[in-house]
């Protein structure tokens, strides 16, 4: 709670009350005031069908909150037929009361229950429970966690004390979500148009304007100097330099580290180091990630990476766009350790691998740029969803609780 909603400096207008610090005209209701639970039912095997007519059967476990379920078809008359406007909770498995609006008439499994409102906006009730799902108590004493019908029902809400107010909310809400959609389509978009210029540019069947010169097929031993990192594990310091491993790579995150001391680190690198230009490779645990080094970059590296050192006449850009073929990732598997677990490639095996690349280093230089701009919008879109699903949970905090009023 916020200083100014402390016990004894509630602001004017508000009250304290067990679910927090909300208006004075606010409520608080549990939902048992307002609504009808639909409990699931088992349905045989023999009595579903994957195609055809019938009646959608949702069986679960459910991908909530996306609304990505599995789907049959019931033939039988279901006892229970949900429709749409109700909302779904888990109740089996997971018992953590995640939530989903519903968009069509269906039928559910015993894993799920239906939240059927009355007078309530149904789509206000939705961001509610999604809000204050964490809250949700379980009564559920066995092996298998869930909720039971009294856990739903004596599930407490603020409420705003008219419906108009709740339509507002539930409308602004749906507007965050629908943009945090627009946003997702769109990258996925944009993933896809990347994927096929991939496809076109770094095989050759498409080629630039002014372009027209033949490809080779390169080892990369024949293209890069290639190390691995230190074999001993270091020891950490909590601020240092830092030291990279695969989960760096593999996470595109270089912020997120761990620390060795300065002197360690000039030990480490006396001989070689990473350098503005070069690729890291994973090579145990996961194989072939690569990462172009694009930043200047002081650190070192652990064994399970390896460090490509690209020669001059050839693009590292262009190879690290490579990397993420299909051809060069079969070739991984190709040369990697079969029987290896966790997987391991070795580096005279990384020197094996081939890569089909144009003899012309401005014309890999070309596709390379092509690509990265493509990455760097996709980037762009993929911080702008990120703050978008922050904004909205910070609406929701402050629409939910009534801190913010839209009537």
């Amino acid at each position: 709670m916020s200083a100014e909603c402390s016990p004894g400096n509630i602001p004017p207008g508000y009250k304290q009350t067990e679910v927090g610090v909300i208006p004075q005209d606010w409520d608080i209701e549990p939902l048992r005031c307002d609504v009808t639970l639909l409990s699931g039912q088992h349905v045989l095997a023999q009595h579903c069908n994957t195609s055809g007519d019938g009646v959608p059967y949702l069986t679960g476990p459910a991908d909530f909150p996306s609304g990505k379920i599995q789907l049959t078809k019931f033939t039988n008359r279901p006892t229970t037929l949900c429709k749409a406007g109700d909302i779904l909770v888990t109740v089996k498995g997971s018992g953590s009361g995640t939530l989903v609006e519903a968009d069509d008439s269906y039928c559910i499994s015993r894993q799920l229950m239906a939240i059927r409102v009355k007078e309530w906006n149904a789509k206000f009730l939705f961001y509610s429970l999604l809000y204050n799902a964490s809250k949700i108590k379980t009564s559920s004493t066995g092996l298998i966690p869930g909720l039971s019908r009294f856990d739903i029902l004596d599930q407490e809400i603020p409420l705003p004390p008219t419906l108009a107010e709740q339509e507002a909310i539930a409308e602004a809400l749906g507007d965050a979500d629908a943009f945090i959609e627009s946003l997702e389509q769109l990258i996925s978009k944009k993933r896809q148009i990347k994927q096929g210029a991939m496809q076109e540019l770094l095989t050759g069947k498409r080629r630039l304007p002014g372009f027209s010169g033949e490809w080779e097929t390169k080892r990369l031993g024949d293209i890069a100097e290639i190390r691995d990192g230190t074999h001993q594990t270091p020891k950490y310091v909590e601020n240092g330099i830092p030291f990279y491993s695969v989960e760096n790579v593999t996470n595109d995150d270089f912020t997120n580290t761990k620390f060795i001391s300065e002197a360690e680190h000039r030990f480490l690198t006396r001989f070689f180091k990473i350098e503005k230009g070069d690729i890291l490779m994973t090579r145990i645990g996961s194989i072939g990630d690569c990462k172009f080094i694009d930043w200047d970059v002081d650190a070192s590296f652990y064994v399970s990476l390896a460090l490509l050192k690209i020669r001059k006449g050839y693009s590292a850009e262009f190879i690290c766009h490579y990397s993420k073929t299909e051809a060069f990732k079969k070739d991984i598997e190709l040369h990697s350790l079969q029987s290896a677990i966790p997987k391991k490639i070795n580096l005279g095996p990384i020197s094996d691998v081939k890569i089909k690349i144009p003899d012309n280093s401005d014309e890999q230089e070309a596709i390379a740029a092509i690509l990265s701009d493509m990455d760097s919008e996709i980037t762009a879109l993929e911080e702008k969803l990120a703050k978008a699903r922050q904004l909205k949970q910070g609406m929701m905090q402050e629409l939910l609780t009534g801190r913010i009023r839209l009537l």
